[in-house]
């Protein structure tokens, strides 16, 4: 038997509104695809000179 009790899913991060309103999304933006999580300043790649990557070194202890 199927149990019925589990409410269906309703994402919370979806912003309540008044009616009429819509939250920003892809439809509403100037380009498609997902915005960039580091606004709209921040141009990539990055020069390697900003990045704090250091490559790994092992040395192996014989």
């Amino acid at each position: 038997m199927v149990n019925k009790s589990k409410k269906p899913y309703v994402d919370p991060g979806w912003p309540k509104l008044a009616d009429g309103e819509i939250a920003v999304t892809e439809l509403s933006s100037t380009r498609s695809g997902g915005l960039s999580p580091f606004g709209e300043e921040i141009e990539f790649p990055r020069p390697v000179e900003e990045l704090p990557y250091m490559h790994p070194h092992t040395v192996i202890n014989r």
